[in-house]
């Protein structure tokens, strides 16, 4: 496991506890608490500063502690009995994940690395039993979190099933680019296969398709999409 680069997070909350509150309330799992309760999950954490392939934690060990992505991306991914990976999702800043486990009670059920330079809030299990302690309605807020990773599966399960390989490449560079035209890719070719669900032979064969129709350039990680809603018909 590589190396991280921890710091409290008491230092930066005296710097600017107004952005540290903003990026709790922000997820679902803390949206209503006050920022009383904000500060003291902050409080109880760190940040930790992750270079690219930094691994957070291995399917199978033990858990204590979620994480908040701050800066950067990360991957949660499986590999399976001969080897093969599956990334099973990135996660961008105001992204939550670990979490699971505590409210399993069982052990990692997936890897979580850093993709490229990044931050994540860490936080302690036990500032959770607290907080649902002392505040049991925020328990709602995790049934909502559980909901919502649940449809997550089900529109994986879905695209697995109804998409094709151009389909599924499609629907990834959107997800990738976001809101922005002009993005850089943070998924290596061999990543951005398994999160397709293809061969790397295949997927660069889409992409080169998307090229020929005009829908998307790139230039080695750096992507350009300059037919959006074609893309996206396809993403479909």
């Amino acid at each position: 496991m590589a190396d991280t680069t921890p710091a409290t997070l008491e230092a930066a909350i005296a710097a600017s506890p107004a952005s540290l509150r903003v990026a709790l309330r922000e997820t679902i799992l803390f949206a209503e608490l006050d920022d009383e309760q904000l500060e003291h999950i902050a409080i109880a954490g760190s940040v930790m500063s992750l270079r690219r392939g930094v691994v957070l934690f291995e399917e199978g060990d033990e858990p204590g502690e979620f994480y908040l992505v701050l800066s950067g991306r990360v991957a949660i991914a499986q590999e399976s009995t001969d080897g093969r990976e599956s990334l099973l999702a990135v996660l961008g800043p105001g992204e939550l994940f670990g979490e699971m486990a505590f409210l399993d009670g069982y052990n990692r059920s997936a890897q979580a690395r850093a993709l490229e330079e990044s931050s994540v809030l860490m936080v302690p299990y036990e500032e959770l039993r607290r907080l649902y302690e002392d505040t049991p309605a925020a328990l709602w807020s995790a049934v909502q979190l559980l909901a919502r990773r649940l449809r997550a599966m089900d529109r994986a399960l879905s695209d697995t099933v109804f998409l094709d390989v151009m389909g599924r490449t499609a629907k990834r560079l959107l997800d990738m680019a976001g809101d922005r035209d002009e993005f850089e890719m943070p998924l290596t070719q061999e990543e951005l296969a398994s999160m397709v669900g293809a061969s790397r032979e295949r997927v660069n064969k889409a992409i080169h398709a998307f090229e020929k129709l005009g829908w998307v350039t790139h230039d080695q990680r750096r992507y350009k999409i300059t037919n959006r809603r074609n893309l996206e018909i396809r993403a479909r």
